[in-house]
């Protein structure tokens, strides 16, 4: 092994190190953190929906901009929409814990009874939870600056609005 190649071997495990250490010191950083008690889901509302764009999925997902709320403890909540493509509609009330990076799915809406409260309802890492890509998605375009929450319900529905590649720009 040549020194160029030792030396980018040892700067790939500091940096591994250093991340291992950043993500753990992200998931203490704050050990006496409580959820408040969640507010009920707002009625669903699909007139209004802010697409996602989730490539490779049979799935249309949006957001409703007027169940977006940022609670006093941090946590960033949102109603978002599944559309399949023969129009079956799926909802979930869910949260963003931006300064973990994990996403709770709170309620499920229900055609025939309205929202049912989910079972089992747990934080769950964001890059690492199956079905939750656009969960992600949310926090990365409009949820979360870094690991925390974005401004005020209206920033993050600006940035949702404006795609990830024009979110900055209007300060």
């Amino acid at each position: 092994m040549t020194k160029g190649h030792m030396y980018r071997h040892f700067l790939a495990l500091i940096l591994a190190a250093a991340a291992g250490a950043a993500s753990a010191q992200l998931v203490d950083a704050d050990p006496d953190w409580k959820e408040l008690q969640t507010p009920p889901p707002p009625p669903l509302n699909t007139s209004r929906l802010i697409g996602l764009e989730m490539p490779a999925s049979s799935l249309r997902f949006g957001v409703d901009p007027g169940s977006v709320s940022i609670g006093a403890d941090g946590v960033v909540r949102y109603v978002v929409v599944a559309t399949s493509t023969s129009g079956t509609v799926n909802a979930m009330y869910e949260g963003v814990r931006c300064s973990t990076g994990e996403v709770k799915v709170y309620a499920r809406h229900n055609p025939d009874s309205g929202w049912v409260p989910a079972t089992k309802a747990e934080w769950q890492p964001l890059q690492q939870t199956r079905n939750s890509r656009h969960s992600l998605l949310v926090a990365r375009t409009g949820a979360c600056i870094g690991h925390a929450p974005n401004r005020s319900p209206e920033f993050i529905v600006r940035d949702l609005k404006s795609g990830p590649d024009l979110r900055f720009l209007a300060n």
